[in-house]
């Protein structure tokens, strides 16, 4: 159909710098039988359309609706009026659900603030898990999350004060299990596992725990992730470099693993 896009066309997009903005305009009544999200969605009620469409104007969107009819349609043409690049997906949530591609445990996302974005507190100087959890975070549930750095003994206190989300910090929810990292807590938390994410939490276990053995890939997970410590001061510099560093691992971990390069090359 025009204008419109498939589940699995869209699963290719989702988790990419470039991702559309998902917005679910499913009713009430749908939601709460299937709370869950397709990855990084917003909820959007669709008879307000024409008040939220502008503020995605310029922006690639898919509208989500339960069957990808009426709502999904209606809503991307109010956001094609306004400029954005809307499509509907095609069969909506049921054959996104149907396909078995992730979908968010929204009872797991922590309360938005006044922006709509949520709020998450760590120690500074981060490494490995406190970059990869944020890009996790950015890239499948809240791409405007905002993150906050400081002294391991704050953290708490801020989380408190400031109503964030504390994170890889010893007693609170999001942090390590016994052996898996808080990398791992967050796949399995908010329902992201796939075989690229998991893939890519091993390498980040392994970097992370002092555990190079479990992939060969940890050493230079490590090696880089050491790197852009001390190449950044400022940890928010870090954290930007550091996305760039696993929009890479994740692009090998999803379509590149059986990929080799050598010298010379073919001629």
């Amino acid at each position: 159909m025009p204008n419109s896009i498939t589940p699995q066309q869209l699963a290719r997009r989702i988790g990419l710098p470039d991702a559309p903005v998902l917005i679910d305009v499913r009713t009430e009544e749908d939601a709460a039988a299937d709370p869950r999200i397709l990855p990084a969605a917003l909820r959007r009620d669709h008879r307000d359309a024409a008040s939220w469409a502008p503020a995605f104007r310029g922006r690639a969107v898919v509208a989500v609706c339960q069957k990808g009819l009426k709502l999904s349609e209606g809503a991307a043409a109010w956001l094609r009026h306004e400029g954005a690049q809307a499509e509907s997906l095609e069969g909506g949530f049921l054959a996104w659900a149907e396909a078995r591609l992730p979908l968010v445990a929204t009872a797991r996302i922590p309360a938005r603030d006044a922006q709509g974005r949520t709020l998450w507190v760590t120690r500074a100087r981060p490494k490995v898990d406190r970059i990869a959890c944020p890009w996790l975070i950015r890239r499948f549930v809240d791409p405007a999350a905002v993150f906050l750095f400081v002294a391991a003994s704050q953290v708490e206190a801020v989380a408190d004060r400031f109503g964030a989300t504390p994170f890889d910090l010893d007693g609170v929810f999001w942090s390590h299990r016994a052996e898996r990292c808080t990398f791992d807590v967050m796949l399995e938390e908010f329902g992201l596992a796939s075989p690229a994410l998991d893939r890519l939490a091993t390498i980040v276990r392994g970097a992370d725990t002092a555990r190079l053995d479990l992939a060969p890939q940890c050493a230079g997970l490590l090696a880089a992730s050491l790197g852009l410590s001390r190449l950044h001061r400022d940890d928010l510099a870090q954290l930007e470099a550091g996305m760039a560093l696993y929009d890479a691992f994740h692009l090998w971990c999803r379509d590149a693993t059986e990929e080799a390069h050598n010298w010379p090359g073919p001629r």
